[in-house]
């Protein structure tokens, strides 16, 4: 009897103790990177309402308990490259995390273009020169894909729990490196150079995904509540492609959840960072969306995805920068509308304040592969653009972009912005201008550089012209640049009056 008594009492401990957990929150690990220069929060969950501290780099903190959660704010920090341990104790409880930075934290997102791998990249210099104890990401791997196929029950049951991503913090080397986005590492490595302090690049992304997808409820309730319902897949704002991959997915059972379900990935993949602090974004997505013609939609949902984050993540000022559409070789409706949403792109940039596009026009596939290869690129100028505008360094961040165009002289002189030694990439003379008399047929002008200006010949179908573009198709080959070798950004605009 005394045995089954000390047997009885032993169960209780064990189990006081495993309810007795003091813990982090999943993103705190160890290796991660803090952003610098605000306050930083962390919190966890406990089942004691007795007091928590937190303790990092020479700071004591008293948590507030509330429930079986808890939160501290550490104070803001310079950045700091010794990594230190991060912990946190209550009674004779606690838990550390080891070689904690403090430095520059970025997210990356979007869809399949930012999912790529740097080992789908065949770039195995970099992957094998990629120890960088300074750079730093968390990798969210998606659990579930979109392939053409019929989910399992496995694969249904954990999209219920919302159980979309895995993901740990991780230090670059070649064993780590191999599966993180290649636009957001190569952006990572460039901006720790050019910054010289720790950077942490936060990734979740996911092919094929819709901006709906990647918006928080709260804007959903707001402009899109037709899609806050089972009959989501009906709604005007996915796409046919979209559309037809989820119910190849989950079938006839429209209340099944799918990644593409509106608010699903911001769920999923963001909301677990709403409350951890962060430098910035850089988005590439916008593939799935051109396929839908309507470009004041496109628009409205493009920014209504930037004003949400930041609002989101209470910060009206979050920098954003975007990845404009490249060329695609590719004469099929899904691609017809790319010219435009590279438009709506650049409206979105100009209109918002803090958001910004690198321009990939001459990066793209010669084929019709929607996945171009050349992410280092596409990662560098990002991290370039990043400099000059968020970190106001001396750098060039972009290329050539539209300022004015008129006609005087039977010519059209169109000026830029960003063209400090505006030449062609080719020594040949500038490709992909066109003119026209009203805004609906084009023709094509030739074109001649002089100092940063581009001036037309008007062809012999456009005597009058009022509209002047550059770039304007699916597919083009492109070569205005400017001394960096950045390419031009497409553009459509009306020529200036006499006196207006």
């Amino acid at each position: 009897m005394r045995c089954v008594s000390l047997l009885f009492v032993a169960l209780c401990w064990n189990l006081t103790l495993a309810w007795a957990e003091l813990k982090l929150d999943p993103i705190y690990q160890p290796h991660m990177v803090l952003q610098r220069g605000v306050p930083i929060p962390v919190r966890g969950t406990c089942t004691s309402s007795a007091p928590v501290t937190v303790s990092f780099a020479g700071h004591d903190v008293k948590a507030k308990v509330k429930g079986k959660k808890w939160h501290a704010l550490l104070p803001a920090m310079e950045a700091n490259a010794e990594g230190a341990e991060l912990t946190v104790k209550q009674g004779k409880e606690s838990e550390s995390i080891d070689d904690v930075v403090v430095g520059e934290v970025w997210l990356a997102s979007g869809q399949s273009n930012m999912l790529w791998r740097l080992d789908q990249t065949g770039d195995s210099a970099s992957i094998s020169a990629a120890g960088i104890p300074l750079l730093r990401f968390y990798h969210s791997e998606p659990m579930v894909h979109t392939g053409p196929s019929a989910y399992t029950e496995d694969l249904s049951e954990r999209l219920k729990k919302g159980e979309m991503f895995e993901g740990k913090w991780a230090v670059s080397d070649p064993t780590t490196c191999a599966r993180m986005s290649a636009v957001g590492w190569y952006f990572g490595r460039k901006l720790q150079e050019q910054l010289g302090i720790p950077v942490g690049i936060v990734h979740a992304s996911l092919g094929g995904s819709e901006m709906l997808a990647w918006m928080p409820p709260a804007t959903l309730k707001k402009h899109y509540k037709e899609c806050l319902t089972p009959r989501w897949l009906e709604s005007k704002y996915v796409t046919e492609w979209v559309r037809g991959r989820a119910k190849q997915n989950i079938g006839a059972d429209l209340s099944s959840p799918h990644p593409y379900q509106p608010s699903y990935l911001f769920t999923t993949g963001i909301a677990p960072w709403l409350r951890f602090p962060i430098a910035g974004v850089i988005w590439y997505q916008g593939e799935s969306d051109a396929e839908i013609g309507d470009m004041e939609q496109n628009k409205a949902l493009l920014a209504d995805l930037i004003t949400s984050w930041r609002t989101q993540f209470k910060k009206p000022d979050l920098p954003i920068l975007m990845v404009q559409l490249p060329r695609i070789n590719d004469k099929t409706p899904l691609r017809a509308y790319w010219p435009e949403f590279r438009e709506v792109q650049t409206q979105v940039s100009h209109e918002l304040p803090n958001v910004y596009q690198t321009v990939t026009i001459d990066l793209g596939t010669t084929d019709s592969n929607v996945h171009p290869p050349r992410k280092l690129e596409v990662g560098e100028r990002l991290a370039a653009l990043a400099a000059a505008k968020v970190y106001k360094k001396p750098v060039v961040g972009e290329g050539p972009t539209f300022a004015a165009a008129s006609l005087s002289n039977g010519k059209v002189r169109i000026s830029f912005r960003s063209a400090d030694g505006l030449t062609t990439s080719d020594n040949q003379s500038p490709r992909g201008f066109e003119l026209s008399a009203d805004g609906k047929k084009f023709y094509p002008a030739e074109a001649v550089v002089e100092g940063e200006d581009v001036v037309l010949t008007l062809p012999t179908q456009v005597k009058k012209p009022k509209t002047v573009r550059y770039a304007w198709a699916t597919f083009i080959e492109p070569n205005l640049v400017n001394k960096e070798g950045l390419p031009t950004a497409p553009f459509t605009a009306q020529l200036e009056t006499p006196g207006g």
